[in-house]
């Protein structure tokens, strides 16, 4: 049976961690800091919609610390502005040509990692999660934890992928083989446009800023149709989320938001933003179609982290207003 490696044990990492060890696969996570101690004393505690659960989880400070075995299967699930100093680490600790599955949002890491190593895979990630205590780890998905589809990069799928989508369907989490790996990313990236507005104005404010996520949205499409990338809608019209994963609360579990926004709650000093909106501008920017919106939400994103501000400290009306002076249009 096949060992996943975890490397970024956060909110996907940590949900994903738990649910293959809960049902006896072999798992070692790699951590930092007080998330790391707070796993090697007490596990992970899963909570879903329907139990709560310690689960062992043996869990490292580095790669270095993992004697690589033949069929290993190394998933990366930190944020994209920590996979560099990642891959660093996994070539010196000797990874080599071993599946590597980008568990992360946006379409960056898996061009990022196949500079270093030869088998690439990404995997689309759709899990409601989060974790506030440092042993913790929420899905407010059900009756799945969440769905992932997984597959090679740039395309197509081989065994490897059958093996990782065998290994999440055990944890409860639906594994989709998919040819087309990178339009379902590309269709979650649009997606994702929203989280810095989220982050800013806070998830009660959403319903009034739904005019600033559609234009982010409709420079998004014309940027990615002047570049001819093809891109998979995975947002509501995909079946599985109705079927799979209706999102409902936890008990006793409160959360701030997306990514984003659990990032600016943790105090990270940095977000993903660069890689989500920041990637719409950089299309923009190679084939001349204007991102104003996307530009402005990405350079707030930067300022929010920087400034240690709080998920919601801005009002709706104070970024239309930044973005007027912008000239973004809003």
């Amino acid at each position: 049976m096949s060992r996943v490696i975890v490397y970024g044990v956060g909110a996907v990492g940590g949900v994903v961690a738990a649910s293959l060890a809960r049902v006896g696969r072999e798992v070692i996570g790699i951590a930092r800091g007080r998330r790391l101690a707070a796993i090697q004393e007490r596990g992970i505690m899963l909570r879903t919609p329907h139990f709560s659960e310690h689960i062992p989880v043996p869990c490292v400070a580095d790669p270095s610390e993992i004697g690589f075995r033949e069929g290993d299967m190394m998933m990366l699930a930190m944020k994209t502005q920590d996979t560099p100093a990642a891959l660093d680490r996994l070539r010196a600790a000797g990874w080599t040509d071993g599946p590597i599955y980008c568990a992360q949002n946006g379409v960056t890491n898996e061009d990022l990692t196949l500079r270093v190593f030869p088998n690439v895979h990404g995997i689309l990630v759709m899990l409601p999660c989060t974790f506030s205590d440092m042993d913790e780890a929420v899905t407010f998905s059900t009756p799945r934890h969440g769905v992932f589809e997984v597959g090679r990069y740039p395309g197509g799928i081989d065994d490897d992928d059958r093996r990782m989508a065998e290994a999440l369907e055990a944890g409860n989490i639906g594994g989709f083989p998919a040819e087309d790996v990178m339009a379902a990313k590309y269709g979650k990236l649009i997606i994702n446009l929203v989280n810095i507005i989220q982050a800013a104005v806070g998830v009660g404010a959403m319903k009034n800023a739904a005019p600033i996520r559609e234009m982010a949205n409709v420079e998004a499409k014309a940027a990615l149709a002047a570049a001819g990338i093809t891109w998979r809608d995975v947002g509501g019209s995909d079946p599985r989320r109705d079927e799979l994963m209706k999102q409902v609360e936890v008990p006793g579990v409160v959360t701030v938001g997306g990514s984003t926004s659990q990032s600016l709650a943790r105090g990270a000093g940095s977000v993903e933003t660069d890689y989500l909106n920041g990637e719409i501008s950089r299309l923009g920017r190679l084939h001349g179609v204007p991102t104003p919106v996307n530009d402005c939400l990405n350079r707030l994103g930067d300022q929010l982290a920087r400034g240690g501000a709080a998920p919601g400290s801005m009002s709706v009306e104070a970024l239309k207003g930044l973005l007027r002076e912008t000239e973004a249009g809003v």
